[in-house]
């Protein structure tokens, strides 16, 4: 008898998967393993592939029931952010499972999600059913990091197993926001992810005359590089509405009956309460200066100064933002690319979106499904390149005063049992009929 999600999910916690980046990892292999041994007892024949020793990922099909419709991708990662076990009530890793909760570092980022997929596919292996269309299933290294491990190499030299995908679902989407109405009316909120801005990390590179601290110097790369983040770092950038965000502050103010004003979208924002934190990151670009590096002694000026900056990029923007940094840093300050990761946007409103609606409405009759743009980024910007729409759709049922944006990376990470059970419910249904 194939174990409940609850279980399933603790059994994942327990692998310790730890990704610290730049290829410091303990490895996906053994929940790899794990995952791959469950889906060839539902019958299926799984791949594993890996670039480099341990860092294992996962990818099986299943057929559909309509051989003529187009298959979709389900993707989830087996990485985790690191914990630091004297922060934590319990032992990260060691799954445990009580107070109708299954605590463990990865129990919402997303362990979850690959337990509760695990879970469907076991019961269509039990019931004889399927989905009505072919899924590729892929279990991924490395989305705590960069994806090189993961799914960017496996979109780059396995794009044959993905063929014929036109949509694929991942993190960060379907799961409640509970809520209250401006009249004090119960309303369950369920963000879809269409979208995410695009990741552009900056290197900032400041040249100089190096020399003794104790003598003027008027090209100081230190201070060259300092007024430049001052500037950048002052900036306000103008409010660029697309469309997941537009619809989701739209759609949000009605379900909760605020006014909506896009003229003046920051006095929305603070109308909608809670409910603005999906969507105060995504009304704009973002440049945010994380890293210093300059300097060797407190006595010698250096000849080069350094600094990092993490930005954010909307859909349709890149082009209009980098000008506008360029003009901020000025001259003496080069600017290069650390990382760069195209926006992800699909449709607003398509035949996907509408049926992950009423998955989730066909389990929760009070379900409230809007679209939202991702601050962050998910392995949807790997996928993305092979042409699909990508959706942050991995559902949860979450009970009023659990913060679910505060369990992914956070201390004592759980994720409640009947929440799990909802989003294996909500997954069945959606993929069988989808």
């Amino acid at each position: 008898m194939v174990d409940a999600v609850e279980e399933l999910c603790a059994q994942l916690i327990r692998f310790d998967t730890t990704n610290r980046g730049h290829g410091q990892c303990c490895g996906e292999r053994e929940a790899a393993e794990f995952v791959a041994d469950h889906l060839v007892d539902a019958g299926l024949k799984p791949l594993t592939l890996e670039r480099a020793p341990r860092r294992t990922n996962v990818v099986a099909h299943l057929p559909g029931l309509d051989p003529a419709l187009d298959p979709i991708l389900v993707h989830a990662h087996l990485d985790v952010v690191p914990a630091d076990p004297g922060e934590w009530s319990v032992p990260p890793f060691a799954g445990e499972i009580r107070d109708g909760y299954v605590w463990g570092r990865g129990a919402v980022d997303m362990k979850d999600m690959c337990a509760m997929l695990l879970t469907v596919v076991h019961r269509w292996a039990a019931e004889g059913r399927g989905p009505r269309r072919g899924l590729v299933l892929a279990f991924v290294a490395d989305e705590e990091d960069r994806g090189d491990y993961g799914a960017h190499w496996l979109v780059d030299e396995h794009a044959e197993l993905f063929a014929g995908c036109r949509a694929a679902i991942g993190e960060s989407g379907g799961y409640t926001i509970p809520m209250r109405s401006a009249s004090g009316r119960r309303v369950q909120l369920y963000p879809v992810g269409t979208a995410e801005r695009g990741t552009s990390h900056l290197m900032l590179t400041a040249t100089g005359r190096a020399g003794h601290g104790s003598r003027r110097n008027d090209d100081n790369a230190v201070v060259t590089l300092v007024n430049a983040l001052a500037r950048l770092a002052a900036h306000r950038w103008p409010v660029r509405l697309i469309p997941a965000v537009r619809a989701y502050i739209e759609r949000t103010g009605a379900a909760l009956g605020v006014e909506v004003d896009l003229s003046d979208v920051d006095a929305t924002l603070a109308r909608l309460g809670p409910a603005a934190k999906l969507a105060e990151s995504t009304v704009r670009n973002s440049t945010t200066p994380t890293v210093l590096n300059a300097g060797y002694k407190v006595n010698v000026i250096p000849g080069v100064a350094q600094a990092q900056v993490d930005t954010r990029v909307l859909p349709g923007t890149e082009e209009e933002l980098l000008s506008e940094v360029d003009a901020l840093l000025g001259p003496g300050v080069r600017r290069d690319f650390i990382t760069r990761q195209p926006p992800v946007q699909a449709p607003v409103d398509s035949p996907w979106f509408t049926a992950m609606a009423d998955a989730l409405r066909a389990e929760d009759p009070d379900a409230v499904v809007v679209p939202y743009c991702m601050g962050g980024g998910t392995d949807a910007k790997a996928f993305s390149q092979l042409g699909m729409d990508c959706f942050g759709f991995a559902p949860l049922l979450l009970p009023e005063g659990f913060d679910y944006r505060a369990m992914a990376h956070g201390v004592d990470e759980r994720v409640p049992i009947e929440g799990l059970r909802f989003g294996a419910n909500v997954l069945d249904r959606f993929l069988s009929t989808v």
